[in-house]
């Protein structure tokens, strides 16, 4: 594990977090909730990726593509747990 591609897929991550939350308005958890699970999602799920996909996504694009998926995730799933805990 590098510290600069956990920072690229944080950093990725955080914006793919905002984006799905601008995007999915019912599963946003707010500006910076959005950037705070996204860019967790990002760094935890980049690195899966970036294990399991192996030689396939290297470097900055893979570190970039996996941060910003994870991001999206992340941020949708709190999100969706969040609206079904509130109800």
């Amino acid at each position: 594990m590098d510290l600069t591609s956990l920072l690229v897929q944080a950093v990725s991550g955080a914006v793919g977090g905002s984006a799905a939350g601008a995007a999915a308005k019912n599963y946003s958890l707010g500006s910076i909730g959005n950037a705070i699970a996204g860019a967790v999602g990002g760094g935890i799920v980049g690195q899966l990726i970036g294990n399991m996909a192996g030689q396939m996504l290297e470097g900055w694009i893979g570190d970039i593509a996996g941060g910003g998926v994870g991001g999206i995730v992340v941020t949708l799933v709190a999100g969706l747990i969040r609206n079904m805990v509130a109800k």
